[in-house]
């Protein structure tokens, strides 16, 4: 079984890419009024700041942004062997009524988003949540869609698109490593075709 490397995303169609998540948040909500942008750690923390940004920078208004670990929320933290590594979760403003777009590097099964979900409702009670990621790699396992996406990229379960970030990573860029599975089909020598007299 072997793998080969493709770039999804280089720096600048990641920049694209947020800037017109950006844009979409703002023609769907009218504006910036009510508006918070909570991030998913890790990485989704750092999207937010640049998606609030650019928000920001276009409506002349400041957007709260927070951050949130899921770790502790999630269906299957009992079940994964590896001690898992938590991060704190930062929502220093006041959700009741707000507009809560939620913001994650890569969409696949849900569950992650489900997690967030859960934990939202700990800390009030929004007017709406919407969701904005920078890729959606399919595979869903729980009814659960992203108002903005970055990127869709069709995916096998057993590929891995890898996010890196300029904040954690030096770079920023997208890359979808897919796995290669030999063919067992047993292989045959073709017969010479006959060729007509």
């Amino acid at each position: 079984m072997t793998s080969s490397v493709t770039e999804v995303l280089d720096d600048k169609k990641v920049e694209r890419a947020l800037m017109r998540i950006a844009h979409e948040i703002i023609e769907r909500n009218a504006g910036a009024d009510d508006l918070v942008i909570i991030g998913i750690r890790t990485r989704g923390d750092h999207l937010a700041d640049r998606i609030a940004e650019k928000i920001s920078e276009v409506e002349g208004t400041e957007v709260d942004v927070g951050y949130m670990d899921i770790t502790f929320y999630r269906d299957d933290v009992h079940s994964r062997l590896e001690q898992p590594e938590i991060h704190q979760t930062e929502i220093l403003f006041p959700i009741d009524d707000k507009i809560v777009v939620l913001v994650d590097d890569v969409l696949f099964t849900g569950r992650t988003i489900r997690a967030a979900l859960d934990q939202i409702t700990d800390f009030g009670r929004p007017r709406a949540i919407q969701l904005a990621v920078l890729v959606d790699r399919g595979h869903r396992e729980l009814p659960i869609k992203a108002d903005y996406v970055g990127k869709n990229i069709p995916t096998s379960p057993d590929d891995e698109v890898v996010v890196t970030l300029k904040e954690t990573d030096e770079h920023d860029s997208v890359k979808l490593h897919q796995v290669m599975r030999k063919s067992t089909a047993k292989s045959s020598k073709s017969k010479p075709s006959k060729k007509r007299k």
